[in-house]
């Protein structure tokens, strides 16, 4: 299964610069659509599109050469992988969340403190970046993520809730 991400602000292991993305692991960088946008796709069936502006690194945490964390500082990113057969799966960090591939195709967005995650098909684990459990969200649910201790709450999302993050990608639910 792949997965489908939006992501917008974010924070370790082996950072990789944007202009350095191209050469790591046979990721190739392309520009797209209108206004233009990057999209970074490698080998292994990672796929990255940047809202113009995103300031985001991959990062290689075991070193072997495959990005397999995006950390994001502003702005959004629409990301697509497979599950790792590694044993350890793509996650994306935000300042105070942690949303990690369970085989699906998701969002997730960041704005002032806060991050929002949202699944389309399958499993995502979501935790704060300072806690060890967390929820797991399924299909239509997500989750507000902020600093706080409350526990966190997993919701069914509205349809405009969800088309107003996919659309800025060009994309909606039906």
């Amino acid at each position: 299964m792949r997965g489908w991400w939006i992501v917008v602000a974010a924070l370790g292991g082996f950072p990789i610069p944007v202009q350095a993305q191209a050469q790591v692991s046979g990721c190739t960088l392309q520009r797209s659509g209108s206004p233009t946008r990057q999209v970074l796709r490698c080998q292994d069936g990672l796929q990255l599109e940047a809202e113009p502006g995103a300031d985001y690194a991959l990062v290689d945490r075991d070193r072997d050469g495959r990005p397999d964390e995006v950390n994001l500082r502003n702005r959004a990113l629409l990301i697509e992988a497979e599950p790792s057969s590694r044993g350890v799966g793509f996650q994306v960090r935000t300042p105070v969340a942690i949303a990690a591939v369970r085989g699906t195709h998701w969002a997730v967005d960041v704005a002032e403190g806060k991050t929002a995650v949202f699944v389309l098909s399958g499993r995502v684990a979501v935790r704060r970046s300072n806690a060890r459990t967390g929820v797991e969200l399924g299909s239509g649910e997500g989750v507000d993520v902020d600093s706080g201790r409350a526990p966190l709450t997993v919701k069914r999302w509205p349809t405009a809730r969800a088309n107003a993050l996919l659309g800025r990608f060009g994309r909606q639910i039906r």
